[in-house]
């Protein structure tokens, strides 16, 4: 083939290789979405691969021999970023956020539907064929991204709501649940008849969007997350007992264990492991037997080394391409295990982890640690039905994290949706704390 019959094959190859740069582009950017969802910056490494596929995708569309299409150019830059940021909108809201971000976050399953019409506008303006090739595998993603959690979404089981659940639901809602339920478009809160009933996850549903519901307005824990951070406490305190780990309950987890006698605190948004480094459990050992766990028992496993870090989400692994689009979700049940080595600070023996937790102090190396006889030798304590590891002082060991740990602080609640919940859990009735009494 010569000449001009040549020239539409050559097109087409063209075509289709910047439509596939494009899909690498997107994983990769949907893979690197793990980082802020667990509160720490991207990589570096991630974030270049991510900036270089870019590049290299705008400019493969771009650029020609006959020159630079300043219109292609500008097109393929505008829509990867209007389709990336409204892709990682739900992971940024995981941190406050703007109000733009804050609303794209919360109509995530079908906020990129919204560039269809623009795409095709722009594809039909500019007559570049591999600008179109991008443009059309851009929005074919989206729209296959939200018949598939339109489709998941179906499956979602019934479960009741228990009175104290109810009762700070209507707090925050001053009494109106169908005007709450609209306006902040709660699609799981159903209504029928004077019933209320949750429309719960499940391992074939997205989650529940937690930082929402739970952080910025107050609500309980859904019954269903609560059901699920249960099944995955126990399994991941099996896991590390399997491995021989020593391991404690650490942060909110133990909180709720102490001070809410072994029950989940009422927002609580994860479960929190601590694991002690040996000559036995070294950091190899625990990551991959974590993962190798998780993968054949249905839970995915992200891994932090730089930050001695992990987590296990109740979300079942993906299959490629979609692997890493769970980091599309505003929800996630999780198990957080931060890592703690032997060290010697001031002169003190201590447990150190290189993450900051509450107020735990810094150590002389530059981490965070708590002194070892507090910890060591570990202990029990009852939490979610089960005898759970802990540290031996565990009070104590509050006390280093949150100071007067009997006072109830709304970490991480929006201030406004704290203040409204606070009287319901002082113990003052629902209409009194909205005042209707």
């Amino acid at each position: 083939m010569t000449g001009i019959a040549a020239l539409p094959a050559m097109q087409f190859m063209a075509a289709l290789v910047a439509g596939l740069l494009y899909v690498a582009t997107y994983l990769s950017f949907v893979r690197l979405l793990k980082y802020p969802r667990n509160w720490h910056l991207p990589s570096l490494p991630a974030s270049l691969s991510t900036g270089a596929l870019a590049a290299l995708t705008v400019a493969l569309v771009s650029l020609s021999p006959d020159g630079l299409d300043r219109a292609a150019l500008t097109i393929s830059v505008g829509c990867i970023a209007a389709v990336f940021f409204i892709v990682a909108a739900p992971s940024i809201a995981f941190q406050p956020a703007s109000r733009l971000v804050e609303f794209l976050a919360k109509h995530g399953d079908y906020a990129g539907l919204g560039l269809i019409g623009p795409a095709l506008l722009a594809g039909l303006a500019v007559p570049n064929i591999k600008l179109q090739a991008v443009l059309a595998t851009a929005m074919a993603i989206e729209l296959s991204w939200f018949l598939r959690q339109r489709w998941t979404a179906r499956r979602r089981p019934l479960y009741p709501m228990n009175d104290r659940d109810l009762s700070v639901l209507k707090t925050q809602a001053n009494g109106d649940l169908v005007a709450f339920r609209r306006r902040h478009g709660i699609r799981e809160l159903v209504l029928s008849e004077g019933v209320v009933n949750w429309k719960g996850c499940g391992k074939d549903t997205p989650p529940c969007p937690f930082n929402l519901y739970v952080n910025h307005l107050g609500l309980n824990t859904a019954p269903c997350c609560r059901e699920h951070m249960k099944a995955l406490s126990h399994y991941v305190a099996g896991c590390l007992g399997e491995m021989e780990a020593v391991h404690w309950l650490e942060g909110g987890s133990l909180l709720g264990a102490v001070r809410e006698k072994g029950a989940l605190l009422d927002w609580e948004d994860d479960i929190d492991i601590s694991v002690l480094l040996d000559d036995d459990v070294t950091w190899e050992r625990l990551a991959s037997g974590l993962a190798e766990r998780g993968a054949r028992d249905g839970f995915y496993v992200d891994i932090f080394e730089k930050k001695g870090f992990l987590s296990i989400s109740f979300d079942p692994p993906g299959r490629w391409p979609f692997r890493w689009e769970r980091n599309r979700l505003r929800g996630e049940i999780r198990t957080d295990i931060a890592v703690y080595r032997r060290a010697v600070s001031f002169g003190k023996a201590v447990l150190e982890r290189q993450s900051h937790k509450g107020a735990m102090p810094s150590t002389e190396s530059g981490g965070y640690g708590v002194p070892q006889d507090v910890v060591l030798p570990i202990t029990t304590v009852p939490f979610l039905g089960g005898d759970f590891a802990c540290p031996n002082q565990a009070e104590a060991y509050l006390r280093l994290l949150y100071g007067d740990f009997q006072k109830v602080e709304y970490t991480y609640v929006n201030t406004e949706a704290a203040k409204a919940r606070a009287g319901i859990d002082a113990g003052i009735s629902p209409k009194s704390a909205i005042g209707l009494d």
